[in-house]
């Protein structure tokens, strides 16, 4: 029997934990050197995925009983415009090079889309390895990540706030709290279950720490989580709800200034640090970090909150989607003066186009509807374009975590 006649897609169970955990190893290329870097063993790193088959949706191609391709769906929840969407986090993305160009990955993400749409989950985050090949699948980036470096002599003068930080462990409880607190009133952001804080933590060095700023009642307004190594701060992640818990934070480090040369660190929102700083010649280096595809539009729009107008606006347009034929078509988006959206399938005709990475970058705030219409990503017109950019909240998207 040929190759292609043995292969079979099917779920991939804790059965399979040490295959599924050995192609991850060869794809990604992780070598037991940099396993011990972070002072793990192989069976550290078998244990640590174990949630992913126990709580994903994992699914394979097998080679007899070898797994030989493979995807995970994470499920888990984000926030868009303070509406909590459950989201599909596509990772463990990979196939043995002997049997690529066989179509194995589409047809295995075709499957994973479908029963998101099942499960409910009208948006799929990912972290690419190639940014051509989702955008080719229909993911597209929404969101950027900014690595900054600061010297010891730019860093800001201490500023009087009326909270305090207090130095703890990454367990903290307060650590949670604190970014939960955060998270809910943050576009883009994810709600992290206890499947999100596992994947968030593993791959950190043993000595990273947390700084948590409480404000006068005692409420954690945010955090900075860095560790310190050769007189250098390394900042893994940094958040505040308020400007006072900014600055307490940065009083934080800045009290380190006789201890290291310089912060290095990431940001993860549209907020340039030098801007925000009395010495604005740093360095700062701006890199796009997840992507992002509506799995379902019909149902992400049906939560979805439009800006408010007093009339009802409305927009007939042909939508592209390379894998999903629900996505596929002419459909009206109908808006409501209260913000509340519709969209439906139509058999009107419309000479404007989207495609669904458009869709998806502009309703998550990442690029604005005129950029869009002008590089040539949206066909339509200008009175479309002015709806749009009043309909859609003008916020970029934040997020932090790795899966």
């Amino acid at each position: 029997m040929n190759r292609k006649k043995r292969l079979k897609m099917k779920k991939v169970g804790m059965e399979h934990l040490e295959q599924y955990n050995q192609l991850l190893r060869y794809v990604f290329q992780v070598t037991d050197n940099e396993l011990h870097k972070i002072g793990w063993e192989e069976r550290d790193m078998v244990h640590a995925k174990s949630p992913v088959l126990e709580q994903a949706d994992v699914l394979g191609w097998f080679d007899g009983d070898k797994l030989v391709s493979q995807v995970a769906v994470y499920p888990f929840q984000v926030r868009i415009f303070n509406q909590t969407y459950d989201m599909g986090g596509l990772t463990g993305v990979g196939t043995y090079p002997e049997y690529s160009n066989q179509g194995l990955m589409h047809k295995l993400l075709c499957q994973v889309l479908e029963n998101m749409r099942e499960k409910k989950q009208s948006i799929s985050y990912l972290y690419p390895y190639s940014i051509p090949y989702y955008r080719r699948k229909g993911w597209e980036i929404i969101s950027d990540k900014i690595t900054f470096e600061v010297n010891d002599y730019q860093l800001p003068r201490n500023k009087q706030v009326p909270g305090e930080v207090e130095r703890t462990s990454i367990e903290s409880d307060d650590v949670k709290k604190a970014y939960d607190r955060y998270a809910h009133q943050t576009h883009g952001a994810m709600l992290r279950s206890d499947l999100a804080w596992n994947e968030y933590w593993l791959w950190d060095l043993d000595d990273l720490m947390a700084a948590i700023y409480y404000n006068e009642d005692r409420q954690p307004d945010g955090y900075v989580l860095y560790w310190i190594a050769d007189e250098v701060f390394h900042i893994k992640d940094m958040i505040f709800i308020n400007e006072e818990a900014r600055s307490g934070l940065w009083n934080f480090i800045s009290a380190h200034f006789s201890m290291i040369s310089k912060v290095v660190g990431n940001i993860h929102m549209d907020e340039p640090l030098a801007f925000l700083l009395e010495d604005a010649d740093i360095k700062e280096t701006i890199s796009p970090y997840y992507m992002a595809r509506i799995v379902d539009l019909e149902k992400f729009i049906d939560q979805y909150p439009f800006k408010p107008d007093t009339a009802e606006r409305e927009w007939t347009f042909n939508l592209d989607d390379p894998l999903l034929s629900w996505n596929q078509g002419t459909f009206t988006l109908r808006i409501r003066p209260d913000g509340k959206g519709k969209v439906v399938r139509t058999a009107d005709r419309s000479s404007e186009k989207i495609d669904i990475q458009t869709m998806t970058t502009m309703l998550l705030g990442y690029k604005r509807p005129d950029y869009l219409q002008k590089i040539g990503r949206i066909l339509c017109s200008p009175e479309t374009v002015d709806m749009l950019e009043d309909a859609i909240e003008q916020q970029t998207p934040y997020f932090s975590d790795y899966f």
